[in-house]
């Protein structure tokens, strides 16, 4: 069996793996697309809308349900999901000791906005562990599952796509980086995927998946400081 390229940069999504968003954030657009008379449930949310930007989300409402939502619904939405993220929104378990402890390059590419994530870094508290290492789908044409954001965030720190880590929760985002030609972890422990199993088929075509990151380390022993690659 062939071994995989070494891995010189760790790029870790945002929503979904580093923060517990996702929940709050389908919560949120369901509560205001019912203000406007859209009913979407959860489970629309997750099949359709997890891992995009929210332009992408915008113009599938308006394209499937006919509906025109202006400039103030945005500003809503925004609002109400900051609110929301000010008293629930909380790091996933173990992230912060993984990262602090990576003995290779990391980053962070996410389809969120740079004012949402740099409110939900700070939230969390992961923000120190970030500078200078974000890259967001406002600097891309093609968000995800374009590899265009995944490119870009490789570039920006100097590595070739096949010595790439991808950590992703959608299927979506794990799509983008293996179209960036990158290997690709899912990480299923987020809220919004409970019912997900870390088996063969959650994979959604990644080469691992793991549901929580105290086992990080156990799938990858050489990406650890002080590790032998």
């Amino acid at each position: 069996m062939t071994r995989p390229p070494p891995i010189d940069l760790v790029i870790f999504d945002c929503d979904g793996v580093l923060i517990d968003s996702e929940v709050i954030s389908a919560r949120m657009l369901v509560a205001e697309l019912a203000e406007r008379d859209v009913h979407i449930t959860l489970d629309y949310v997750a099949r359709h809308f997890l891992g995009r930007s929210y332009p992408v989300v915008l113009e599938q409402i308006r394209s499937e349900f006919g509906v025109d939502l202006t400039p103030e619904f945005e500003t809503a939405y925004r609002a109400s999901l900051l609110k929301a993220f000010e008293t629930e929104l909380a790091a996933i378990p173990g992230v912060r000791d993984v990262i602090e402890t990576l003995g290779v390059d990391y980053c962070l590419a996410t389809s969120s906005s740079p004012p949402r994530v740099a409110r939900s870094l700070e939230i969390t508290g992961l923000g120190d562990l970030f500078e200078g290492r974000i890259t967001t789908a406002s600097e891309v044409r093609h968000g995800k599952p374009a590899p265009d954001l995944f490119l870009l965030a490789a570039g920006k720190r100097g590595a070739r796509p096949e010595n790439c880590l991808v950590i992703e929760d959608s299927e979506t985002g794990v799509a983008a980086g293996l179209a960036a030609g990158m290997q690709v972890w899912r990480f299923v422990g987020g809220s919004h995927l409970r019912e997900v199993s870390s088996d063969r088929e959650a994979s959604a075509g990644a080469s691992r998946v793991f549901a929580s990151f105290a086992s990080f380390y156990q799938l990858g022993r050489h990406l650890k400081l002080g590790q032998s690659k």
